[in-house]
């Protein structure tokens, strides 16, 4: 109950926030929700955490599998005690949960331009909009498409395909020296995701601490050759 009521709620808060900005912030509106801190603003994410290995979809669908079998081999294996180590497996279940349903059935059109040499190019993520003009490829922000914010030319355009993408909409603001602090996109999967990866570092990080301690054993002195051969005189003269 404690590792399926947390994931479980933890899970409809991510997916009902990305469902509830996507609805209600228009495309390129920012809204403060702290002041000076942290805003909404939305983004689609073809990659992995923090917008890391673009066009690898498949591979991240196949990597939330393997980490969703090892929070539960782990879950399997632990004591009912272990209250923060399950609220670590919670998290993390629920944001691998969050951002692989994303994965799968949010889906962005992939516009991807000729090189120089021929070869892949620069790409663009959106939502296709049907022109007048068959020489043009109109690719609108976001994934509910609107006004188009990139004309292409058919020509220049190697390959159109469809990818999951992962809808983010966290921005931290503050800033040292003009440089954002933290200049990725997110949401509420990956902040459980982290969360629960911190604890469960921390888990273990204790758990190892606690089982060196235990393996501390004061070895009993060791006796010269004097003292074994003395032993063994006084032992066969009590004989």
């Amino acid at each position: 109950m404690r590792l399926w009521s947390v994931a479980f709620g933890a899970l409809a808060l991510d997916l009902w926030s990305k469902d509830w900005i996507f609805k209600h912030l228009d495309r390129g509106e920012i809204v403060e929700a702290i002041p000076g801190a942290l805003c909404f603003q939305r983004s689609i994410n073809p990659g992995a955490l923090f917008g890391l290995g673009h066009g690898l979809v498949w591979v991240f669908i196949i990597a939330s599998f393997v980490a969703l079998a090892f929070v539960l081999y782990l879950f399997a294996g632990s004591r009912p005690e272990r209250r923060f180590l399950h609220l670590a497996l919670s998290c993390i279940l629920a944001g691998s949960m969050g951002n692989l349903y994303d994965r799968i059935f949010v889906e962005a059109d992939k516009v991807v331009l000729k090189g120089e040499d021929g070869s892949a190019g620069v790409t663009f993520y959106g939502r296709i909009i049907e022109g007048r003009d068959p020489r043009l490829v109109l690719i609108g922000q976001g994934l509910d498409g609107g006004h188009p914010v990139h004309r292409l030319p058919r020509t220049e355009i190697l390959e159109i395909s469809k990818v999951g993408v992962v809808r983010d909409f966290l921005k931290f603001k503050p800033q040292i020296a003009g440089r954002d602090v933290w200049p990725w996109v997110f949401n509420v999967a990956d902040s459980l995701l982290v969360v629960g990866v911190s604890i469960l570092m921390i888990c273990f990080w204790r758990d190892r601490k606690e089982h060196v301690s235990a393996g501390r054993v004061v070895a009993p002195p060791r006796m010269g050759a004097e003292g074994a051969g003395a032993g063994s005189k006084q032992v066969r003269q009590a004989s």
